[in-house]
């Protein structure tokens, strides 16, 4: 098979070397001159398809089998339905597109055209998420009845990713919710079998915002007095774990001097408490299901590590799981407090790879599925809109302060496309 990447960060590449271990990466596109040279040189792509822009890739027509689109969110849309006109298979980063419209069109298209588009929803494929997944499904403890699940972004990726980094304005890319937890709906949707009915959310930026920041700070961290004390120090940051991300985002020279450098010069360098960001940084999302299953979703930049924890009650038991520990825990109701502990411990087989085996998992699904007729993904267009929705929903669940009726949402989108 020959693929072409389109968005050559990180993502990108990481599905990329995935692929070329038994794959042809034909084409790089890439508006960053560096990345583009660095995915060339390691993928042998000769100068002549290695383009700045998507256009000129696209105008040359077909020239493989599919594309890897994992460019900024409010490029995926224009950029998958030309890819889709051109008749290529997709394998699309999350989210599908910031708009919920935008998604139900891409979805509409993909089935129109009879493509194969594999959404990066990369929980799905992890033994961590499969097993729990394979106990629920057994029905041993009876049905599901409610959820707690939490996404601990962690509060130096909060302060990379979300308030210095490219996602840290819902207008440049999506809300929190969407770009980093549509993840978390679509597992929770998965889990649970069932599409949402309503969904309210409340959470906002509380920490990350000037008036927060320490005595006599300045605008960069390597001009500032107060760094010594401050955990978000760029320095503190990125300095330590050179060639390890999140340093690799900054700079392609991971030398001290290199990173200086570019600290110095790009949003990275800059105090957390004096950007323009305004996603939040804590966020808890109420979600009933169709089939009356309730959760809770707690998404927190106030965390020491980035993990996912969950804990699943259902009639005759309970599930807690700790993805960071691949622990699971299977524990059946006793008829009293003095009965010993039933309970079983599980531990997941571990794979190598990002995402705990994840993104190994996700390729070999859209690389096996590129080689059949019969299409057939646990992440298809068809399966991840749902998850989109959710994330849309909370969002505006959180702005208005109403509770989203999931199929009133999906019904005034739908008018919007037709009218």
């Amino acid at each position: 098979m020959k693929l072409a990447l389109i968005g050559a960060g990180q993502r990108g590449m990481i599905y990329s070397r995935h692929a070329y271990q038994s794959e042809e990466i034909v084409a790089v596109i890439e508006p960053d001159a560096g990345r583009r040279k660095a995915a060339a040189d390691e993928f042998q792509i000769p100068l002549e398809k290695q383009f700045a822009s998507v256009d000129a890739f696209y105008a040359m027509g077909k020239i493989c089998d599919a594309v890897i689109i994992s460019s900024m969110d409010r490029d995926h849309y224009e950029q998958t339905m030309k890819a889709l006109d051109l008749g290529y298979d997709i394998l699309l980063e999350k989210p599908i597109s910031p708009s919920p419209v935008e998604c139900m069109r891409i979805q509409e298209k993909a089935n129109e055209k009879g493509r194969k588009v594999i959404v990066c929803h990369v929980l799905r494929y992890t033994n961590f998420f499969a097993e729990i997944k394979k106990i629920i499904d057994s029905n041993e403890l009876g049905k599901i009845v409610t959820i707690q699940h939490n996404e601990n972004i962690g509060n130096f990726h909060m302060a990379h990713s979300f308030v210095r980094g490219n996602w840290r304005r819902s207008d440049l890319a999506s809300p929190i919710i969407m770009q980093k937890s549509c993840h978390d709906m679509d597992i929770l949707s998965w889990l649970v079998d069932s599409g949402a009915k309503s969904i309210s959310s409340y959470g906002n930026l509380t920490y990350f915002k000037e008036e927060n920041a320490p005595a006599g700070s300045a605008e960069r961290c390597l001009d500032c007095k107060a760094a010594a004390n401050c955990r978000f120090d760029a320095r503190k940051a990125y300095l330590p774990i050179r060639g390890q991300w999140p340093a690799t985002v900054i700079s392609a020279d991971q030398s001290e001097e290199g990173l200086l450098q570019a600290l110095s010069t790009s949003p990275y360098g800059r105090c957390v408490y004096r950007l323009d960001n305004d996603v939040c940084d804590h966020q808890v999302t109420l979600i009933e299901f169709k089939n009356g299953v309730t959760a809770t979703f707690n998404l927190s930049g106030f965390t020491n590590k980035m993990y996912r924890t969950l804990k699943i009650m259902c009639e005759h038991g309970e599930i807690r799981g700790d993805d960071n520990l691949n622990i699971i825990e299977v524990t059946r109701f006793n008829s009293n407090m003095a009965e010993p502990v039933q309970q079983t411990v599980i531990r997941p087989a571990t794979v190598s790879g990002g995402h705990n085996g994840g993104d190994t998992g996700l390729m070999n699904d859209f690389l096996e599925n590129l080689g059949n007729a019969d299409f057939s993904s646990r992440s298809s267009i068809d399966m991840s809109v749902e998850s989109h929705m959710m994330a849309y929903a909370a969002e505006e669940a959180r702005i208005t302060g109403a509770v989203i009726d999931l199929d009133e949402l999906k019904m005034k989108l739908q008018q919007g496309i037709t009218a």
